[in-house]
């Protein structure tokens, strides 16, 4: 990736404010006011302020409608974007709204009351800049400038409250229902949220941590409510996000639904030995200099290298920050986007002595181009590693739900190879017993989703199936193929 698409290298960027608004008729125009000191940052070249009121049933609107009266002519780096529910969907849904708008690089919540200034803000953005951070939390136990003192049983709360929860996500986080948690747009935009309430600050915090992000703390400072003063929240809350704290410690819908297959790349992260398996299959045919297309979240990828060169690549650009995060110790791993069925023209004429095809050619409309493609940067004598599902006789119900286009039998295989001028060197497959498990669940349960439990299932399983796979009569689920390219140099295995 080069220096100009790298986040962490770049001196400004821009910010969405996310303000959910239910009955603040008091306090959201002074809130919505304080806001504008995120003008005076030299860090951000355009602010994006979207309100949302969730059906308030006092006078918010038309303070708002007064508000947006205000500043519709104003002209300067803050945009301000108004928005009224027909229906009451809590917190959790005001924000939902305000992120389907967000377009900018970073997005924020930001409640209607005063207990959050956003000045604190400014401290987070720098993060994002010098330490590629994925997420910043502004927490209030942290020593900031000053913080109100008020109902000890509340601090108690939060800080039960934040164990429990780093315990379920093993970080060491000492504000999980701070409001203002800072997240990349284009991360956030991914990750399915179901909370209507506080909830909503759990299940961002333990699907960012599933995620995989870089999650940064900073101090903020904190003027509290009391009840009187009109605060919400109720001991309520507090049980409600302790069952959220376990809904979401166990479930894995931690990726909307894309055309990447996403969900499955997340759950296959909960199959290590299986991927270990696959990468013992691969790691003989391997040379020096590789390229891996498919390269998905990097779960094989970890267990291929080091390389002097290895080149990580995916369609998806979710993937693509996944991989890029393996670069801090890894100095010979690169990562980019690259489609295989678009010409490899971002590799700038670079050639390699190994292309890793990690189920790429089921997903395309014409595999044996990709194929050419993939040879084209192969150097004489260099090898394609393949792999593929096997048997066009279990193809079912899952194969719709992945994407597969086709599945392959080795004579298959030798053929298109033969048409994009390779050899097939080597021919072999992996997990005979998953072909049965497969033929079930696609073929007599019709099945559209491999789910979270199977995968771990099949984790424990790996050791077992690896002992039974040379006695059994079933053809190999996964096919793995080594496709030679003609000429001299060729790769040792």
């Amino acid at each position: 990736m080069s220096d100009k698409s790298n986040p962490a290298t770049r001196r400004t960027t821009s910010l969405s404010v996310l303000v959910p608004v239910y009955n603040e008729q008091y306090l959201v125009a002074t809130s919505l006011e304080r806001l504008r000191v995120l003008a005076e940052s030299p860090l951000l070249d355009r602010v994006q302020v979207i309100v949302v009121d969730d059906r308030s049933t006092d006078q918010t609107p038309e303070v708002l409608r007064q508000f947006a009266e205000k500043v519709s002519n104003e002209r300067g780096k803050i945009s301000w974007d108004f928005h009224r529910h027909q229906e009451n969907l809590g917190k959790g849904g005001a924000v939902r709204t305000a992120i389907d708008c967000a377009d900018c690089e970073l997005s924020v919540i930001h409640d209607a009351d005063l207990e959050y200034h956003p000045r604190d803000l400014l401290r987070m953005i720098p993060l994002f800049l010098d330490e590629g951070a994925d997420a910043v939390f502004g927490s209030r136990f942290m020593a900031g400038e000053f913080k109100r003192a008020l109902f000890l049983r509340h601090q108690f709360g939060n800080k039960l409250l934040t164990f429990l929860c780093d315990l379920a996500c093993d970080l060491d986080l000492t504000d999980m229902e701070t409001c203002y948690k800072m997240v990349r747009t284009d991360l956030l935009r991914t990750i399915p949220l179901f909370s209507r309430d506080y909830r909503i600050e759990p299940e961002i915090t333990i699907k960012l941590a599933k995620r995989g992000a870089r999650i940064y703390e900073v101090p903020i400072s904190y003027t509290g409510r009391t009840y009187q003063e009109g605060k919400k929240i109720r001991w309520t809350d507090g049980v409600k996000a302790l069952v959220a704290i376990a809904r979401y410690r166990i479930s894995d819908r931690v990726f909307k639904p894309d055309t990447f297959g996403s969900e499955v790349a997340e759950r296959l992260r909960h199959a290590p030995r299986y991927t270990n398996w696959i990468a013992d299959k691969v790691r003989p045919f391997m040379g020096d200099d590789v390229l891996e297309l498919g390269a998905n979240v990097g779960s094989m990828t970890l267990s291929l290298i080091p390389r002097t060169r290895y080149c990580a690549a995916d369609a998806n650009p979710l993937f693509v920050r996944e991989l890029e995060k393996l670069r801090d110790t890894r100095p010979y791993l690169s990562a980019m986007r690259l489609d295989p069925s678009q010409p490899l023209t971002s590799l700038n004429g670079a050639s390699f002595d190994t292309v890793i095809c990690q189920n790429v050619l089921e997903h395309v409309d014409d595999d044996e181009d990709v194929l050419r493609r993939c040879a084209a940067v192969l150097r004489p004598g260099g090898r394609i590693l393949v792999l593929a599902p096997q048997s066009p006789a279990l193809r079912g119900s899952l194969d719709d739900y992945l994407g597969h286009r086709r599945r392959y039998g080795a004579a298959d295989l030798e053929r298109l190879a033969g048409k994009a001028g390779l050899r097939v060197a080597h021919v072999g497959g992996v997990n005979r017993a998953g072909s049965a498990a497969w033929w079930i669940n696609a073929r007599l349960l019709r099945r559209r989703q491999i789910s979270l439990f199977q995968m771990k299932v099949l984790n424990l399983a790996t050791p077992l199936l690896r002992a039974i796979e040379p006695l059994l009569p079933l053809p190999s689920l996964t096919l793995f193929a080594v496709l030679q390219k003609p000429g001299s140099g060729e790769v040792t295995s």
